[in-house]
């Protein structure tokens, strides 16, 4: 192509229009950080105690558990699935690890891993070559496994104690004063990361949300990587509850109720389509934080009820989706 052809071509572009999109493309990925920094500002002004080291603190570590599941919930997303049983597999993955905690701290991690990625597997299998609804699958775990661990409880009367060996072996301060929970985390997010945008089942992670037709032209595997974001998202899961149950010192079979829509709030909020195909951890990550940042600021007012946070998060959550869905219309036109 000649020089003159090339001008030519550069002049059909409109400047405007490509810094319009450049903003979409910004507003989209890094909306949700951006509203977390207005937040945190805003509340660091309004209440005295809201920027102290040790509230700063229990957001963190409060946030750890819920990002931990986050982070699977993410990939199942990405695929264009959803995962509704995370919260009874949070519930079930704490009281195996209490049961398990006698017998001391690595089949205290062990067996709810093993749990979480069994279950995992067979919703993933359903869903991969069952060609079943995600779904209904995963709404079947949901109460099939909160079955599960009222059963293993004795319908919930019992609550089993971990032992002090396994909640000494993580501690409570960690490093620098923050929970072992967090830095887990961190690091769970940061692998996530590297896993999603260096390598190739990343890659294959986001063909088969962006159109699982056109992956399975490509000959990627569409099933297997299907099965793959579920095995570990329920590995997730379970690894979570066993987190909490080291930091609660106890496995208390009604945790986790509602941590799925949580989890599916965060993710959404964090600018992860719901279609799929298109996310990042690090949005998963303020997504995490901005609803912890809520619950702490309702928190802090004192005279506001829970219900407030629901509320709050339920209007969030649906302003994001309307926001993401004109984005997506636009950057297609």
């Amino acid at each position: 192509m000649s020089a003159a052809s090339g001008a030519e071509v550069s002049g059909l572009v409109d400047p405007r229009q490509l810094g319009r999109e450049r903003l979409l493309g910004v507003v989209q990925s890094f909306g949700a950080a951006i509203v977390l920094a207005l937040v945190v500002v805003v509340a660091s002004l309004s209440f005295p105690t809201f920027a102290s080291t040790g509230n700063l603190t229990n957001i963190l570590t409060q946030s750890s558990f819920p990002l931990i599941v986050a982070i699977g919930m993410t990939f199942v997303i990405l695929t264009g699935g959803i995962d509704l049983s995370v919260g009874s597999v949070f519930a079930l993955g704490g009281v195996l690890a209490a049961q398990a905690s006698v017998h001391g701290l690595v089949p205290a991690i062990v067996l709810p891993l093993l749990v979480g990625g069994v279950i995992g597997a067979v919703q993933g299998a359903l869903v991969a070559w069952g060609r079943m609804a995600p779904f209904i699958v995963t709404l079947a775990g949901l109460l099939a496994f909160r079955g599960v661990v009222l059963a293993v409880t004795d319908g919930g009367s019992e609550t089993p104690v971990i032992s002090s060996a396994a909640t000494n072996a993580l501690g409570q301060q960690g490093v620098l004063g923050i929970h072992w929970t967090v830095w887990i985390s961190l690091v769970l997010l940061a692998l996530g990361a590297l896993l999603l945008r260096r390598s190739r089942s990343g890659q294959a992670i986001l063909a088969v949300g962006g159109s699982e037709s056109a992956a399975t032209l490509m000959g990627l595997p569409v099933e297997r990587v299907k099965l793959g974001v579920y095995v570990l998202s329920g590995t997730c899961a379970a690894l979570a509850g066993a987190l909490n149950a080291a930091y609660s010192s106890s496995g208390v079979p009604t945790v986790g109720v509602g941590l799925e829509l949580t989890a599916i709030s965060a993710v959404v909020i964090g600018g992860t389509l719901l279609s799929g195909g298109r996310g990042s951890l690090g949005g998963t990550l303020a997504g995490v934080l901005l609803l912890g940042v809520i619950s702490n600021v309702i928190n802090q007012v004192g005279s506001l009820t829970s219900s407030v946070q629901s509320i709050v998060s339920g209007g969030f959550l649906a302003i994001v989706v309307v926001v993401q869905t004109v984005l997506s219309r636009q950057q297609r036109l």
